[in-house]
């Protein structure tokens, strides 16, 4: 038979003396779960949703021809900004000088008119009882009102003449960027006609149009009427670029929607955005943010729930050492966390560490944790309270270490 040195029979001793706690802190199995949890409160939220929406321009303008006739020179640089009233193309205006000129001769003829009539009816007017008659001055002022009718309507024809000329050099009624013109020198153009010889559009500012669900505006409505939401008194809203890169300007409502659309079931809302840098264009998809108003509710970690098969938002709380799933109610999000309106309480203890392998009544040990600025899980330090009754048992230690 082994015999047991002292050495030996000391480990052995040691081995029973550190087994019996942990055989007495479960004695089924595994020990209780630690999770890390944090105290959750109501706050006033921003209520803020992102819709889909596109860029559209503020004004754009195809250039037409007024009057017709052979496109002599192209005035202007395709791609390039444009004021209002520059030229850009230019109309030869042979036949609408001549008509200018006609219609000028025109005019001076009318003026010798009136003033011969003139003077016939104040001769006539003049000798009326020796030698006229009033027919005859009835007469003469008749013809001095067709001759000043006659001056009338060669003037309207002479500015009819001078506008015709002035539209020989076509301008852009607005400012913005000018297209590629699609004339070329030599080109016959009409008045009118249904092409265009270019674009401008006005790229600053820009606006875009939002897309929001019917159904999700008649539940912001219900929200403003139950008092969950307190509205802004200005509606705002901020872009998410096709890339990620959230657009500087914050934009400013334009024009609320009115109609649903027949097709899509959403209401289209306009915003007006600053673009100095060109950085917006027309048909550009993008992602917007409206700030509505604030709403009281939770903030839950969107990394701390999960959605079942069905799309059910969940969570984890602890209570009375066990966990416990809740469903919860969301109403959109701010910041990486789910805005909460029902489901969890005032100071619940909401688990958002170490929820694998959690059932439904597990005991847990709960501990306190916090978000750090890179929304990552980090263990509360210990309070100042409790520095001082750790000093005093370092030394009492070290003192039965001796």
């Amino acid at each position: 038979m082994r015999e047991f040195t002292p050495s030996a029979a000391t480990a052995l001793a040691a081995a029973v003396f550190f087994a019996v706690p942990a055989l007495a802190q479960a004695p089924g199995g595994m020990p209780p779960k630690q999770v890390g949890v944090i105290q959750i409160a109501r706050q006033d939220v921003p209520r803020v949703v992102t819709l889909p929406g596109r860029a559209v321009a503020a004004s754009s303008t195809a250039i037409r021809p007024r009057v017709g006739g052979i496109v002599t020179e192209i005035l202007y640089r395709q791609g390039q900004s444009i004021e209002a009233g520059a030229p850009m193309f230019r109309i030869e205006d042979t036949t609408y000088q001549a008509n200018l000129a006609s219609a000028e001769a025109q005019v001076a003829s009318a003026a010798a008119q009136v003033t011969q009539a003139e003077a016939s009816f104040n001769r006539t007017q003049q000798l009326l009882g020796s030698g006229t008659t009033q027919a005859q001055v009835e007469t003469a002022r008749a013809a001095l009102d067709q001759a000043r009718a006659a001056q009338q309507s060669a003037e309207a024809a002479r500015t009819l003449a001078e506008a015709d000329l002035a539209w020989t050099t076509v301008t852009s009624p607005i400012s913005g960027i000018a297209s590629v013109t699609e004339v070329s020198v030599g080109d016959l153009v009409t008045a009118g006609q249904a092409e265009p010889m270019a674009t401008v559009t006005q790229l600053d500012p820009i606006e875009v149009d939002m897309y929001e669900p019917s159904s999700r505006f008649l539940a912001v409505l219900d929200d403003i009427n139950d008092g969950s939401l307190r509205l802004n008194d200005e509606l705002g809203a901020t872009l998410t670029l096709e890339n990620g890169r959230t657009y500087q300007a914050v934009g400013e409502l334009v024009a609320p929607g009115v109609t649903v659309s027949t097709t899509t079931g959403s209401i289209d809302t306009r915003f007006r955005f600053a673009n100095p840098d060109n950085l917006l264009l027309p048909g550009m998809f993008l992602r917007g943010q409206v700030e509505l108003g604030v709403t009281s509710a939770f903030l839950v970690s969107q990394s701390a729930a999960s959605r079942d098969k069905i799309g059910n938002l969940t969570a984890w709380v602890v209570q009375d050492g066990k966990a416990i799933q809740r469903q919860l109610t969301e109403d959109g999000s701010y910041q990486n966390q789910w805005i909460v309106t029902d489901g969890v309480a005032e100071d619940d203890m909401l688990i958002v560490d170490g929820l694998t392998g959690l059932a439904d009544g597990m005991d847990v040990v709960p501990v306190p944790v916090t978000f750090d600025e890179n929304g990552v899980v980090r263990e509360l330090a210990p309070s100042p309270a409790h520095a001082p009754a750790e000093a005093e048992a370092a030394p009492a230690d070290a003192a039965a270490t001796e």
